[in-house]
Order: C-alpha cells, then sequence, then structure tokens
C-alpha cells in the first residue's frame, strides 16, 4: 500500500491573527485563522499547523483559547507549536484539541522534553520542529523564532530528537523562508536521509513545482505550504491537482 503524500498548511499566529513575512521578519496580517483553518480544509489541506510565532520569544504561553476555535472546527489533523516548554504544555496544547505538539526551542534547551511527551502521549503526538541555516557545508540550528543561533548542526540534531522520542520534523529553511524561490532541497534530502520519521518541508514554496520537487527529488513525506495560499497566488486544490498530476500519491476531497 502506497502511503499518500501531504500538503500542510502553516498558520503563523501574532496577537490573534495569522501573519506572514520573509526570513521570519516583516510580518503583515493575512487574516483570522479560524476562517483561514476552515477554508484550506474545505480546499483539501491534508493538515493544519498552528504556530503562535511570538510565543517563545515573549516569555509566555501558547493562545490556546484561540487554539482551541480554530481546533473545534476542523476534521483533518492540527499541530501546535510555540511556547510549549514543559510536558504539561504540550498536555494544555492536545486538551485544546492539537493532534500533534511541536517543540523547538525548549527541544534544544532540554532534549528530554521530547522522550517524556513521547512516553506521555505516543511519539506520534511530538513534532521535532528545527529551523535551519546554512553555515558553510552544512546547516545551523536556530531557536526562539530565528533569532538565536545555536552550535547545534541541523542533521545531527534531526537524529538525536528521532532517538529521543520525536515522531516527525518539521523542518524549516531560515534562507527561504518567504521568499518563493522553492524549497532547500539539498537541506530536505539531508534530512530525510537522516531519520526514520516523516519530514515536513518548510520555507520557499512559490508554486506547485516546488511542492511536486521537495517531495519527488528530496524525500518529504510532506510540504508545508503559507504564503502562497495566504496570498492567493494559488490554492490549495490547485496544488494538489499538480500533485496528483506529477504522479505524487495524495488524497483528493471531491
Amino acid at each position: 500500500m502506497t502511503l499518500t503524500k501531504r500538503l500542510v498548511v502553516c498558520l503563523d499566529v501574532q496577537l490573534g491573527r495569522v501573519v506572514k513575512g520573509v526570513q521570519f521578519e516583516g510580518l503583515r496580517d493575512v487574516g483570522d485563522p479560524v476562517e483561514l483553518a476552515e477554508r484550506y480544509e474545505r480546499d483539501g489541506a491534508d493538515e493544519i499547523v498552528f504556530l503562535d510565532i511570538g510565543a517563545t520569544h515573549e516569555a509566555r504561553g501558547t493562545m490556546l483559547d484561540l487554539a482551541r476555535r480554530t481546533a473545534e472546527r476542523l476534521f483533518i489533523p492540527l499541530t501546535i507549536g510555540g511556547g510549549i516548554r514543559t510536558v504539561d504544555d504540550m498536555a494544555g496544547a492536545l486538551r485544546a484539541g492539537a493532534d500533534k505538539v511541536g517543540v523547538n526551542s525548549a527541544a534544544v534547551a532540554r532534549p528530554e522534553i521530547m522522550t517524556e511527551g513521547a512516553r506521555r502521549f505516543g511519539a506520534q503526538c511530538v513534532v521535532a520542529s528545527i529551523d535551519a541555516k546554512r553555515d558553510g557545508d552544512s546547516w545551523r540550528v536556530y531557536t526562539s523564532g530565528a533569532r538565536v543561533r545555536t552550535e547545534l548542526d541541523a542533521v545531527v540534531w534531526a537524529r538525536e530528537c528521532v532517538a529521543r522520542g520525536a515522531g516527525e520534523i518539521l523542518l524549516t529553511s531560515i534562507d527561504r523562508d518567504g521568499a518563493r524561490t522553492g524549497y532547500d532541497l539539498e537541506l530536505t534530502r539531508a534530512i530525510s536521509d537522516a531519520v526514520t520519521v516523516p519530514v515536513i518541508a518548510s520555507g520557499g514554496a512559490g508554486n506547485a513545482t516546488h511542492v511536486c520537487a521537495v517531495i519527488s527529488r528530496a524525500g518529504a513525506d510532506a510540504a508545508l505550504v503559507a504564503g502562497i495560499v495566504h496570498d492567493g497566488v494559488t490554492t490549495v486544490g490547485a496544488l494538489k491537482r499538480a500533485m496528483r498530476d506529477d504522479n505524487i500519491p495524495v488524497r483528493m476531497v471531491a
């Protein structure tokens, strides 16, 4: 049986609104998270990622009330991330309606959170969110919304995340984020080859060709999009049809 590849839509949320920028900067308002999540589900999105992008930097918890209102309207899986610091925070996100919880800065600060989360909720609930930026011939891991550079090599860190219990990797290329020039295929391939869990590629989608390439050429299990659907450059439905036409196994809606 062939597993279908996924198209995931990301909602970067700040102050209760969905925002989008370039390389995590120059953020602009693009809409209401609940309305957008519902629209993307109708269009055929396989999953929604809800990221509270200011929570870690502003040292506060995730906006769970807004996340809950979003989850209540969805039938497709929802990943919640941003401001998750403890296993109890993970439990709160799952109670709010998340199917999976993303950890980034907290996992770097204390990798045990992934192991504890996997033991308590199952590895399928734990998503290691990795923001990576090219550094010579390799990629460096960044935290706090791409503000803080670490000494971690992205490929080595991805392997450790899986060993610690992460059931999925959400991989964002900081260099490509919002640029719409295509995903970082080399980075995605390096991570996909290094781990045994699904990899969601993020950062750089500009058109359907980019989405198809990161799956068929770089080994991603899912492609994450944001700005191109928020701004109406294309639609989830058009992207799914392009994936199908490129012989990528996908779930189509009626």
